[in-house]
This record gives structure tokens, C-alpha cells and sequence, in this order.
């Protein structure tokens, strides 16, 4: 069997889709994890994408400038598709750094492998139990599911109509917002707390509030963290579920 200069240049093109995509995704992507490792798993999933989701070669190479264009615009449909695993990451941490701020946890913020970014415990805890949700639930394969179905949305060597700035605005909104809603919980608690402490200090100004208040709300948020993922996991899981949808949704699908 001969492999074609066409065959390799459609491989090319369909190698960096896939790359793309997961340069956006934390738990492959992520700089934790090495180039070598995510070059090569990238090559293994366009391995196996790539006979069924591309038709026949043309008999002709494309011209070297012509390729250099299509390699760009695959470049950038890969980063669109995979900027839905990114804002879908990001709510969830939004949601752990506003617990994190308002327990006072953002004080000490140590390095988050995940993202490559300085975060505070509570928003890597977040993330990463996000991350756990991801592999349990077979997210990942959904992710996979999904770069497939972009090769039928935007076949190789068709080009991108449109940029879809509305639709990528909506999902970005709608995104922050579910990110809000899983802290608001913890937030809100927090608020009141802050509240009470503020009436006692007027009630007993002799009571040191702001000494009584840094062991108080650090118990507080630790519980209302624990409460709030008690009732929102199911969120957090539909939210990673959805992932692949949102990656056809802002392709303009």
C-alpha cells in the first residue's frame, strides 16, 4: 500500500485540528502532563479518526502556500471547538475562587498544574475534583465523540464560513453564569457571616471580631464547600457531559 503526498497532507491537516483541541482541554493539554505525551496521544487519536471522517484524496498536492493556509485555518477551528473544555473548566474554577475569596483562602495561592496559573486551595479543589468528574464519567470520550463529528460539521479543505462571535459570546455568559450559581451557595453563607460579625462588633465592640471572624468563616466555607458539592456534583457532571455539544455549538453546528 502507497501513501500518497495528498494522504499526508489531509493527515496533516486532520493532526492539527485534533491538536489543537486538546491543547484547550487541562487533563491533556495541561503542562503537567509533557509535549511528547500530548503530541503523541494526539497522533494516536487522529490514528483512528482520521480513516473514518475523511473522503478520498484529490489526485493532485495541494500548493505549499494553499496548505500553509488550510494548516492556519484548522489551527483556529481546533481552538474554537476545544475553547468550550476551557470555559467549561473555567466556570467550575470561577466557582472555587469566589469560595476561595470570600473564605480567605485566595491569601496563600500556590501554583495549579492543571491550568499553569497561581490559584488558591479551594479553586484547585475544585478543578481537580472537576478533572476526576471528567475521567469517571467518560467525559473524555465524549470529547472524542465530538472532534469527530467536527470533520462532518467542517470537512478538510472546507473553508470556515464565519467566526461565530455571537454564539461563542453566549456560551461564554452562559458559562460564568452556572459558575456563579455553584458558588452562591458558599458565597451567600459567607455574606451572612460577614454580616453577624459586623452587628457584634457594634453589639460588643470588646470582642475582637476580625480574630473571631479568620477561624469562623474558614470553618464556615469549608462547610458550605462541602454542602454546596453535595448538591451541585450533578451540575458539575452535566456540565463536563455537555462539553462535546458546545464544541459542535461554537463550530456554528
Amino acid at each position: 500500500m502507497t501513501i500518497s503526498l495528498p494522504q499526508i497532507q489531509l493527515f496533516l491537516l486532520a493532526l492539527t485540528r485534533v491538536l489543537a483541541v486538546f491543547a484547550n482541554i487541562p487533563i491533556f493539554g495541561g503542562s503537567a502532563i509533557p509535549l511528547q505525551i500530548r503530541a503523541l496521544l494526539g497522533l494516536v487519536i487522529t490514528l483512528v479518526l482520521f480513516p473514518a471522517n475523511v473522503s478520498a484524496p484529490a489526485q493532485e498536492p495541494i500548493a505549499l502556500g494553499i496548505f500553509a493556509m488550510m494548516i492556519g485555518q484548522e489551527l483556529i477551528i481546533g481552538l474554537i471547538a476545544g475553547f468550550a473544555s476551557t470555559l467549561t473548566f473555567a466556570a467550575i474554577q470561577i466557582a472555587g475562587e469566589m469560595i476561595g475569596f470570600s473564605t480567605g483562602f485566595n491569601s496563600g495561592r500556590v501554583l495549579n498544574p492543571a491550568f499553569g496559573e497561581s490559584s488558591s486551595s479551594i479553586d484547585q479543589l475544585f478543578v481537580m475534583l472537576a478533572l476526576l468528574f471528567f475521567m469517571v464519567t467518560n467525559s473524555h470520550h465524549t470529547v472524542i465523540l465530538a472532534i469527530s463529528r467536527t470533520f462532518n460539521v467542517i470537512p478538510l479543505t472546507t473553508s470556515l464560513s464565519q467566526m461565530p462571535i455571537e454564539t461563542i459570546f453566549s456560551t461564554v455568559s452562559k458559562l460564568i453564569t452556572a459558575g456563579i450559581q455553584l458558588s452562591l451557595p458558599a458565597v451567600g453563607s459567607l455574606i451572612m457571616a460577614d454580616i453577624t460579625l459586623g452587628l457584634l462588633a457594634k453589639v460588643a465592640p470588646q470582642i475582637q471580631v476580625f480574630f473571631l471572624g479568620i477561624p469562623m468563616k474558614i470553618a464556615l466555607g469549608l462547610l458550605a464547600v462541602t454542602i454546596t458539592l453535595s448538591i451541585y456534583h450533578q451540575t458539575i457532571i452535566d456540565l463536563l457531559h455537555n462539553i462535546g455539544d458546545r464544541m459542535i455549538l461554537l463550530l456554528g453546528a
